[in-house]
């Protein structure tokens, strides 16, 4: 996967090389940080909180449960020696079917939040996807990469567009 996207970034580098000996123009290369434009932003912002609200109200779905187990581990320990082999099986039995209920809610709830993230951040990224082609158009940029990207090292903060892109996208 990562030498994937290593290819993938040579390919681009590449492709500007050449794109760029074809033209006059200088070469001009821009960085966007998506994360802090999704904190600065309104809608980002809003999102995020959105976010962690399904977080907490997941978590709170999941709360009996944990008590639940809890409770029955603490009485499992503390019972044990007095209850009968067969009783102790049968608590940890229980334990354990109640501990693989957990883990099925809980896989079920990450599942529900990864939906719920796509449908509340897809179309702000779209969004902001746009934004970001608008600045490198309107101001001369052969490439604006994003700082998330996998194999970007380094890059010169002079190069960073982040704050230019919160501007456009707080203007539109």
């Amino acid at each position: 996967m990562k030498i994937e996207r290593v290819l993938l970034l040579l390919a681009l580098g590449v492709m500007l090389g050449w794109g760029v000996g074809a033209t006059s123009d200088p070469v001009k290369i821009g960085f966007v940080d998506m994360e802090q434009v999704l904190a600065t932003v309104e809608r980002g912002k809003a999102a995020r909180e959105e976010l962690e609200r399904k977080g907490r109200e997941a978590q709170q779905r999941l709360a009996p449960m944990v008590e639940q187990l809890q409770a029955m581990e603490k009485e499992l320990q503390s019972k044990q020696f007095v209850m009968s082999e067969d009783a102790v099986k049968t608590k940890q039995l229980d334990m354990v079917e109640l501990r693989n209920r957990y883990e099925n809610k809980a896989k079920e709830e990450e599942g529900q939040f990864k939906i719920e993230q796509q449908r509340i951040l897809g179309p702000l990224i779209e969004k902001l996807e746009t934004v970001i082609k608008d600045v490198g158009r309107d101001n001369g940029f052969s490439a604006i990469l994003r700082t998330d990207t996998p194999g970007l090292e380094y890059r010169k903060e002079a190069l960073d567009v982040t704050d230019l892109v919160i501007k456009t996208y707080n203007g539109k």
